[in-house]
Formats: C-alpha cells, structure tokens, sequence
C-alpha cells in the first residue's frame, strides 16, 4: 500500500501546490468568484476495442418509448463527448474498463493499439482497469501503459507506441505478497477544487481471467478497497470522489437508457455498503443501461449510473460543488444517459484513424470463412443451451477427435458475438473473429464420469446474495444428461450419455475445452485438475475450420440437455 499511497500523494500535492499559486495570484477577484463550481463528469464502459458500430445484432439501444436506434462507433462517441464537454465550463472524461480484451479484429490485428490512440485523442482524464485488459497477462498491460513495441511483433499499427496518456487504476489489485500493482486513485483540479477519483475490478477477475495470465495479482474486496482509499483522499482535503466500478447489474426488465429496473446484484450491493464520502458510482461489465440513485450508508442519495457498452452510451453526471467545503452537494447532482446515436456529424480526427485502422484489416477481415443458412445466437434456450454455443462445441469435438477426444465442452462467457444472416448468409472471417476472439488453445482432458460430473454440477454457482449464478456450458453432438434445476446444488447433472450409452462413473472420457476452462476459471475448478493433451490448435481455427467444410451451416438443435421439471 505504502508505495500505491506515495505516488498517488506525489500526483494530488502537485495538483494542489498548482491550484494554491493560482489562488494566490488570483488577488481581490477572488471576492467575485462565485460559491459553487459546475462540473460534468462523463464516461463510457466496455469499449471492448469497437473502432467501427457494432454488428446488428449487438448495436441496437433501447430508447425510453421502447423501440430501438443505432449506436455507437467510435467517430460518434468522439463527436459526443466533444459536443457534451462543450455545454459545461468544466468536465471530466472516465472510461469504467475494459477499454480493450474482446476486441473487434480491426483493433486486436493491431494489439490494440488503435484503440489506445482513440482514447489518447479523446482526452481520458482517468479509466479503471477491466478483466479483460489483463486477458493478454500483467507485461503486455504495462506494454499498453507505458509505450513500446510488441516483443512478439513489433509495432505494427504505427511505427512506435507510446502507451496511454493517462492513468489506468485498480485500488484493489495488489501483487500477490500485498504491494499494489497500480495506482488506486487520482485527483483533477478543478478551479482550484480537488475532484478525486478512485477505480475498482472486480474481485471475481481471478475467475474470468486465464490464471497464467494473473498469476501473480490478487484482488480484494471492493468496498474495503473503495473505504480505505476514500478515507485517504479525505485525509488529504479531497472531498469530492467519484467511483470507477467494474461492476455491473442487470436489470430485471427492459427499459429505456435513464430507467433503474435493477432488484439486485453486485454493484447495487457494493453501491449500498460504500463510504458515504463517494458522491458518484459509474459501473461497467454487464454491458447493460441503467441510471439509479440509492442511498449511500448515511441515507444521502447518490448516482449509480452504467451505459450499455462497445461506444453506445454515454452517462453524464453533472455535479455542484461547495467551494467553502469543497464537497459536491448531492440534491443538485443530475445524471443521464446519451444514447451515441448516428444522427450526429461523426469526429473527423476519429473518423480518420478509424478508416485506417480499418483498411489496414479489410484484406484479412473481409475474406469470407463460409456460409450459414440462419442466424447462430447466443440466446438461450430453457436447457441454458444456444445454437452458436452448441455450433462451437461441434466444431472444437471436430477439431480434435483426432488427437482423441469424444466431448467438447464449451463456456457461454467465451462466445462474444453472435453471427447474423445476411441475404447471402455469408460469414466473413471478421465476424467469425467476433465470436471467439480470445485465441483460446484447445486442450484435451483426461476425466472419470464421476470428474466430468464434478464440472457439469460446477455449472451452477452460489453468488453472494445467496442467489445461484449459472453458467451453462454447450455440450457437443452426442452428449446428453438430464438437468434439474430444482434439486440441491451438487446433484443436479443425472442421465449422462455419450452416442446413446449411458457414462460410467469409473471410466475415463476424453474431453475437449478451451485453455481458460482448463485453467478452471469461471468456477470450474474441477477441469483444472485433470490432465491435458495441449497443441490441438485454437478455437477460432476450430470455428473457421467447420465453416471451410461444411458450409452452408444451419443452427444446430438445442435439445443435447433435457430439462426435468
């Protein structure tokens, strides 16, 4: 903590040894000054590396009269965030994470360095650090920090790299002996006023990302994190903090951008239980939109606010300031989200960097991988199963029945896009880098019916408000088993079947899955200790291979889990 806490005082005494000699030169117009500051706070979540809109499927936003529009790109979030910058005397730009990690082809082809210079144009003030800036491991995160090509490739987009302009924070991530890794906080002055601003991951990043990757990080409680570093800006005089949270909630009915339709979940928990000295929370990493107030553990209330993801929203939160106490006066504060529609004359600067980024992709992006005869989604059936995810299971037991494996099991949380029919229903290789753009190695398991089992019980898992997370994985062609989710956890998974016969508790099965699943992420930790054959190639290579051979390709049937009850 203690070198964390030094550099973060060293940034917040420079800034207030500035603001103290412009008072001083300031002279008798300081009795003019007025006794409050305006300031807009905005920021954006889950970038996710979207240089270009979405794909339909995922671009669409929801408006307060219900029906849909087109959003995000980032020529329009950047013409967005200029035009709401410009209506306020002061502001303040935050990204909530995952800025990069998932990215779209045209950003990752480049390590994502495209979207680094985005966000260096775009004037971040500060972002949090996301799970999935640390999918690539702890040197290539500070590679994206600090500047410098890519040991592995160069520098391919440009011919140099300097890193970001601005600080990426995690008040809770801490090397595995306690020293901090990052910064935990940072402080803007605004008229002479400290504005602070603290960042949080998720605790669970541990189990969403591949252990190697993190192996020497550790991340703790949010609220601890959030408690102890908020009570150090306060030491110091800060008294107007605003939190970065990757944390996200899901709503439990649809609405429009500015509705608060969430019962419960993560970040309304850690929302409740914050120190009051925080007058703002954005989140992130549901990917959803929602603009709440809750009361803070002094009653007071206090915006909570997330929006969508990939450059769709952006929250707005303008706050009052008490110059005499340099803290925000809550009942003033107003938030909304704005939707980062097409209606508006995209940023030029922007737009440029995304054409080039983009026809330095086309020649590999656009080369078309296959056919398929209907859209693949993610959406799930009752069983919890998808045509997409159960395409991918098919395609990877495809991949590597030659090396021996008879099952193929894949994560939901893996698929990261689902691929849309056009009129001619082809399949570019950019979209099928959409769906799985982790570059997961396949691995093969050695698992008992009994361990197999294990994993498929692993399937649903205790959350922290006592409810159950679940996370269906897709079986391939000719597994089967029988799910009930009304018995107790542990004994839920009966009935395997491998082509028709039934498992056998004792005999050995060869299972294939992606290296984070084998990693026993995602709380799957009965697959981590099975042995492994490894150097059967990638799940992209597994995908685009199936579309090679079989193409045109239909959904498959999402019938491989028999739901009782």
């Amino acid at each position: 903590m203690a070198r964390s806490i030094t550099r973060a005082c060293v940034v917040f005494a420079t800034a207030l040894f500035t603001a103290a000699a412009g008072c001083l030169s300031s002279g008798s117009a300081a009795a003019q000054v007025p006794d409050t500051v305006s300031v807009r706070l905005l920021a954006f979540n889950d970038l996710h590396g979207s240089l270009r809109p979405p794909d339909r499927m995922r671009s669409d936003v929801r408006q307060a009269d219900g029906s849909f529009t087109p959003a995000g790109g980032a020529a329009y979030l950047a013409a967005y965030v200029s035009q709401l910058r410009s209506q306020a005397t002061n502001s303040l730009l935050y990204s909530v994470g995952d800025n990069w990690g998932s990215s779209a082809l045209e950003s990752a082809m480049f390590h994502d360095e495209p979207t680094v210079e985005l966000l260096n144009r775009m004037g971040i003030d500060a972002s949090a650090i996301g799970n999935h800036e640390l999918d690539a491991g702890l040197p290539e995160f500070r590679r994206m920090q600090s500047g410098g090509c890519s040991p592995v490739d160069g520098c391919m987009f440009a011919p140099s790299f300097g890193g970001a302009n601005f600080p990426m924070m995690a008040a809770n991530m801490t090397y595995t002996n306690g020293t901090p890794a990052t910064l935990p906080f940072t402080v803007n002055m605004v008229e002479g006023i400290p504005l602070g601003v603290i960042a949080v991951t998720s605790s669970e990043t541990g189990q969403t990302v591949s252990p190697d990757a993190i192996a020497d990080l550790q991340f703790g409680d949010e609220v601890e994190a959030i408690n102890r570093t908020a009570d150090i800006l306060d030491f110091f005089g800060v008294k107007a903090i605003t939190v970065l949270l990757h944390r996200g909630d899901s709503p439990t009915k649809d609405g429009g951008p500015n509705d608060c339709n969430v019962e419960s979940g993560p970040a309304k928990d850690i929302a409740l239980r914050a120190s009051p000295k925080v007058d703002v929370i954005f989140t992130a990493d549901s990917h959803q939109q929602y603009n709440c107030e809750y009361p803070d553990p002094a009653g007071n209330p206090r915006v909570v606010m997330q929006g969508a993801s990939h450059g769709r929203i952006v929250s707005v939160a303008d706050i009052t300031i008490d110059r005499k106490t340099r803290d925000v006066i809550r009942e003033q504060t107003s938030a909304f989200n704005q939707i980062v529609t097409h209606d508006i004359s995209p940023d030029p600067e922007i737009e440029a960097l995304v054409d080039h980024t983009w026809s330095a992709a086309a020649e590999v992006a656009e080369r078309p991988v296959g056919t398929i005869t209907a859209d693949l989604t993610r959406n799930r059936a009752p069983s919890g199963e998808s045509t997409l995810g159960n395409l991918i299971a098919d395609a990877q037991l495809t991949a590597t029945t030659p090396n021996g494996a008879q099952i193929a099991l894949t994560n939901p949380g893996g698929i990261r896009a689902d691929l849309d029919f056009d009129t001619a229903g082809t399949v570019t290789y950019r979209q099928a880098y959409g769906v799985q753009p982790f570059g997961n190695s396949m691995h093969i398991l050695s698992l008992t019916g009994t361990a197999l089992k294990n994993a498929l019980e692993q399937q649903f898992q205790p959350s922290f408000d006592g409810t159950v997370t679940e996370r269906i994985l897709s079986p391939s062609r000719g597994f089967t088993y029988d799910l009930d989710r009304r018995a107790p956890l542990g004994s839920r998974i009966s009935a395997m079947q491998l082509n028709g016969s039934a498992i056998d508790p004792d005999a050995v099965y060869q299972v294939a899955v992606n290296k984070f699943l084998a990693d026993g992420a995602d709380g799957f930790s009965a697959l981590k200790v099975a042995p492994a054959i490894i150097g059967t190639g990638s799940d992209l290579d597994a995908l685009t291979a199936l579309f090679a051979a079989g193409s045109p390709v239909a959904p498959p049937a999402t019938d491989r889990i028999h739901v009782l009850g």
